[in-house]
C-alpha cells in the first residue's frame, strides 16, 4: 500500500510585516506532537517577552487524524488564533506550529482588521517557509564497476533517491536513500542494468526521514515527491 504523503515544514521560518503601525513577526516551525508545539510556542514567548501578543496555531497530523489548537492571546475572542488556525488548515500542510508576535503600534485595527493582519501574517511565513514531506525511507549501498556508475547515477533520481556519500576505489561504492516503497522498483532497475551482479545491501531503515521539496522552475513546490 503507497504511504500517504502530505506537506510539512522543512525546517523553521520568520517572516515580518506592518499593519497600521503595528508590528506582526510570524515565526513557524516542524512539530510532531502537542508536546513539541506547546515547547515550541513557550520559546517564541520567551523571546519576545515584551510583545503585545504571542497569538499560536498548530496542526498534527493531516487529514482525518489531526489535532488543532489555537488561542488568541488577550486579543478579541475570534479575531486572532481562529483566522490563523484557518489559513494552516486551508494550506494542506500538517506538523506545524505558527506563533505570530504582535507588537501594538497604537491604533487599533477593528475585528476584520485584526483577522486580516492575523491571517496575512500566517499566509506570509507559510510562503518563505521551504517545504518537505515525512517518509519511510531506506538507507542501502552498492558497489559499481566504473563502466555502469554513470548509468546508475542516473536511476537514482528517477526513484526519488539521493546519494549519500561515494568512494571511489576499484569500484564506486554509493550509499543512497531511497524512499522505501521505491526500493523494488528500483532494485529491478539495477539488477536489469547490471544483468544480476550488482548486490543491495539495506543498511538502515527510517520511518520518520524528511526530505526536503525543491522549487523547480515555473512551481514554487516540487511536488514530485507527493505523487
Amino acid at each position: 500500500m503507497k504511504q500517504k504523503r502530505y506537506l510539512i515544514p522543512a525546517k523553521e521560518a520568520r517572516e515580518e510585516l506592518t499593519v497600521v503601525n503595528s508590528h506582526f513577526i510570524s515565526t513557524a516551525a516542524p512539530v510532531f506532537s502537542v508536546e513539541e508545539a506547546k515547547s515550541f510556542i513557550q520559546r517564541i514567548e520567551t523571546e519576545f517577552p515584551d510583545a503585545s501578543h504571542n497569538v499560536a496555531a498548530y496542526v498534527i497530523g493531516h487529514g482525518s487524524s489531526v489535532i488543532a489548537h489555537c488561542n488568541d492571546d488577550g486579543e478579541p475572542s475570534g479575531t486572532a488564533g481562529r483566522p490563523a488556525l484557518a489559513v494552516l488548515q486551508g494550506s494542506g500542510i500538517g506538523d506545524i506550529a505558527v506563533v505570530v508576535t504582535r507588537y501594538f503600534g497604537g491604533t487599533k485595527l477593528g475585528k476584520g482588521g485584526l483577522i486580516r493582519a492575523y491571517s496575512e501574517s500566517v499566509r506570509a511565513v507559510l510562503e518563505v517557509m521551504p517545504k518537505a514531506i515525512r517518509v519511510a525511507t531506506s538507507t542501502i549501498m552498492l558497489e559499481t564497476p566504473y563502466t555502469l556508475y554513470e548509468r546508475i547515477k542516473l536511476l537514482i533520481p528517477n526513484h526519488q533517491g539521493q546519494i549519500l556519500d561515494q568512494e571511489f576505489a576499484v569500484q564506486v561504492t554509493i550509499t543512497i536513500r531511497v524512499p522505501v516503497e521505491n526500493i523494488p522498483a528500483f532494485e529491478n532497475d539495477v539488477r536489469e542494468l547490471s544483468q544480476n551482479k550488482i548486490e543491495i545491501i539495506t543498511i538502515e531503515t527510517n520511518d520518520n526521514t524528511i526530505l526536503p521539496i525543491t522549487p523547480d522552475r515555473g512551481n514554487r513546490n516540487n511536488l514530485r515527491f507527493l505523487r
